[in-house]
């Protein structure tokens, strides 16, 4: 649902400013597919981290900006299926940036890099999936080993294509977009993963 109603204009004009910047000049590894009707709702895509489980990868994820932003924080969550201490199974993320370390001023890009920063230094302390975080701390070649396959079967080369298209789309859009209401770009698609029956029966066994 919508939430650009209930944030003042304000907030809304220095939001699209960022999102245009961060369109036309994204952090490393760090890509937005813009949506073209709430810009409250903002999607990104994140390359896996090497020499991680999640290299090879890339993770859609949404930053949901609520009415008090920026003074509260954006919930951040996964789109892209995922096993990992912090990110629960129905993708909400935590991590402390997002949490008691929030302040008005870090803004959207600061959020996505403390979300990708996750994928390289997840935290078993904090945890939201309690098997990723026993796993990370007592068995680490087992949570690899799972993590790696939750990554290539969700997140692997045949999603990532589509998806670098939609973000290569977004980013000629905001380069092309003028006035006010920011970069416009095709309205997000969900992509599933392709077929992979062999690693889709190992997942029903773990």
């Amino acid at each position: 649902m919508s939430n650009v109603e209930n944030v003042c204009p304000q907030v809304l004009r220095g939001v699209t400013k960022e999102l245009r910047r961060l369109a036309a000049n994204p952090p490393a590894g760090i890509k937005l597919v813009l949506r073209d009707d709430d810009i409250t709702d903002v999607v990104a895509l994140i390359d896996g981290p090497a020499d991680t489980p999640y290299a090879g990868g890339v993770f859609r994820v949404r930053l949901c900006l609520g009415r008090e932003f920026p003074t509260a924080p954006p919930r951040a969550f996964f789109l892209t299926r995922i096993f990992h201490p912090n990110v629960s199974s129905a993708g909400e993320v935590c991590v402390n940036t997002l949490k008691r370390d929030w302040r008005p001023e870090l803004g959207l890009e600061h959020a996505l890099l403390a979300v990708k920063c996750l994928l390289i230094a997840p935290n078993a302390d904090s945890a939201l999936n309690a098997e990723a975080a026993a796993l990370l701390r007592d068995r680490y070649d087992d949570y690899f080993a799972r993590a790696k396959l939750y990554t290539d079967i969700h997140a692997g080369v045949g999603v990532a294509a589509v998806f670098r298209e939609e973000a290569a789309a977004a980013a000629a859009a905001a380069a092309e977009g003028d006035g006010e209401g920011g970069p416009r770009v095709k309205r997000e698609r969900r992509v599933g993963a392709p077929p992979a029956r062999d690693k889709r029966r190992i997942l029903k066994r773990l």
